[in-house]
């Protein structure tokens, strides 16, 4: 196989300070446009993007011509520029899209009205979608697992190249397909195995670079989804062997690839290997569900619960009904007040589904003509159910704060869920050892962390008393945080937060108050005295001993704490002759 890929000729052009394009041979008779978007700082559930992201699109030549994707909006006119540099968009006979979500499909609409006769290649979920998307007729062929698209001998490198489609539902969108080429073994994927990390390195060169960004983005996108992770990769298995993963944004996957799989395969694994799980309905295209619904499962899947995201317009009537059925937490969105015929039938099978032992709570699809949220409440709970939470009302746009609400509600769910299980899992611990390691003491300290500004602002607070110095050039230290609190979303690699020191002679009160169990959303530094200006990580606790403001630089894992290694780039002391409080503890299991 040729394949241009160490020597390949990179042609960036420059549209508006920070946006660039990339064009590159990346096997025989394919070519990858990729759009960079360097400072892009948030995406999809309003996760932080320290990296920016790009946006990978592609195109095949055999006999026929496939484009695999478009591009986001936002790079109409340079994106169709380069496209053109490299075919005539009439010469182009497929479409292939892997899913309809807007950074992917954003295009669709300007390769129609230069190519009218092109064939879109997509699931019939996707096709649903693109009618709604973009209001003109089109040409289209419904694919799913197992069908092919042969696009014959390309005439110059003599190979052929035919396509075989995998069904890869939720990931993370409903409509989603995997294409893969016969001729080059490469994969095609759009958002599974992606990450948001934005440079002119074409392929996964330097994976410790890479790790903590891959690693986030399953976390946030594909991890709620795990289930369906694992049917995807059971397809995968079936493949001959495949030589790169062609992912919709950040690096392809060719140089480490066995690395990214077995992480896939060993996350996906881990997060639905129970029975018990919580069904996340949501609504594709209606209001903000995705999003929402996403910042819910993200928030499950941190305190180690289980989740199944369910379209209720995708998902056919006896599929929702065993997910709906089987699940041991219902989450619904509120849906339009008059919903259409389709709909309403799974709305119908939806609270058929429902049975007395379950736990349901409704949230706000902000929609624009919701059925009121109180109104969806009482239809869940029409059979008696536990209610998980209270209503998540949204009463403007999401910002920041609202996606945190919702993700801090998803933990306590799935803190809830698990609790028979933690419960367990605590007295099964050996007494002498429970003991032994009980006696390791550390001091007392409440870390703080504060994102964006204003209206958007995430703030977030927690005891700490597993922090150590961890080097002396340059000055670091180590803070453990457990999976289900909520300041850890604060704490990627890049981020920044404070430890505020307790005084051995005056921490009771701050203890107390961050010790409280706060429901979703609720300002934690109520009734507090801080400082906002002083640190960059976060606010300053006014009774503080000292603070050490910290730049996050690596994590590592272990099964129930991430441990963050962090650089202390400033720190002051309020009182010298003062001693740091300190934490004893009876038994090892608990803090």
């Amino acid at each position: 196989m040729n394949v241009a890929s160490k020597d390949t000729t990179v042609t960036t052009t420059s549209t508006a300070p920070r946006l660039s394009l990339q064009c590159a041979v990346i096997a025989s008779d394919t070519t990858t446009i990729r759009a960079l978007d360097w400072d892009r700082s948030r995406f999809d559930i309003e996760f932080g993007l320290r990296n920016g992201t790009t946006y990978n699109s592609f195109l095949v030549r055999g006999a026929q011509t496939a484009l695999i994707d478009t591009n986001h909006l936002k790079f109409e006119d340079t994106w169709l520029a380069m496209l053109k540099e490299q075919i005539d968009p009439k010469a182009i006979d497929y479409l292939i899209i892997s899913h309809t979500e807007p950074d992917h499909s954003g295009l669709v609409g300007q390769i129609i009205d230069l190519n009218p006769e092109i064939e879109i290649v997509a699931s019939k979920v996707a096709i649903k979608f693109l009618e709604d998307q973009v209001h003109r007729p089109f040409r289209s062929r419904e694919v799913k697992s197992g069908e092919e698209l042969d696009l014959g001998t390309n005439p110059t490198s003599g190979i052929a190249h035919r396509f075989e489609f995998l069904s890869a539902p939720n990931l993370h969108w409903p409509d989603t397909i995997f294409s893969f080429d016969h001729a080059t073994g490469i994969l095609y994927t759009c958002d599974a195995f992606g990450l948001h990390y934005c440079s002119d390195e074409l392929f996964d060169q330097d994976p410790s670079a890479l790790a903590p960004d891959f690693r986030f983005y399953y976390d946030c996108l594909m991890g709620p989804n795990a289930r369906s992770v694992v049917q995807a990769l059971k397809r995968m298995d079936q493949l001959p062997e495949i030589t790169t993963i062609a992912v919709g944004h950040g690096p392809l996957l060719r140089h480490h690839l066995k690395l990214w799989v077995d992480d896939y395969r060993d996350w996906s694994s881990q997060r639905s290997k129970g029975e018990s799980y919580a069904a996340i309905c949501y609504l594709s295209y209606y209001g903000f569900c995705d999003r929402l619904s996403q910042a819910i499962a993200h928030g499950i899947g941190k305190a180690k619960g289980e989740v199944q995201l369910v379209d209720l317009r995708a998902t056919d009537a006896q599929e929702l009904s065993a997910l709906i059925g089987e699940a041991k937490a219902v989450v619904v969105p509120t849906w339009p007040s008059q919903p259409d015929a389709e709909l309403q039938s799974s709305i119908g099978t939806l609270l058929a589904a429902l049975n007395q032992k379950q736990w349901v709570a409704v949230y706000d699809a902000y929609g624009g003509n919701d059925e009121p949220i109180d109104a969806v409440a009482a239809q869940l709970r029409s059979l008696g159910q536990k209610e998980a939470f209270e209503p998540l009302r949204v009463r403007q746009a999401p910002d920041g704060n609202l996606y945190q609400r919702f993700e801090e509600a998803g933990t306590d769910l799935g803190q809830l869920l698990n609790q028979k299980q933690n419960i367990a899992a605590m007295k099964s611990l050996d007494t002498e050892l429970d003991k032994a390691m009980g006696t390791l003491s550390g001091g007392l300290y409440v870390v703080t962390a504060s994102q964006d500004e204003e209206s958007s602002q995430r703030r977030g607070a927690m005891i700490a008393s597993w922090v150590s110095q961890a080097s002396f050039t340059p000055p670091g230290l180590t803070v453990a945080v457990a999976k289900d609190r909520a300041i850890e979303t604060l704490m990627q690699v890049g981020d920044r937060f404070v430890i505020n020191v307790l005084r051995e002679d005056n921490y009771q009160p701050l203890l107390r108050q961050f010790l409280k169990r706060f429901p979703p959303g609720a300002d934690r530094f109520e009734g507090v005295n801080v400082l906002n200006n002083v640190a960059k990580g976060g606010p300053v606790l006014v009774d503080a001993l000292a603070f050490l403001d910290c730049l996050v630089k690596q994590r590592l894992e272990t099964p129930d704490h991430w441990i963050i290694y962090a650089l202390v780039e400033q720190g002051n002391v309020a009182d010298a002759e003062a001693k740091t409080a300190v934490h004893h503890r009876k038994v090892g299991n608990h803090y």
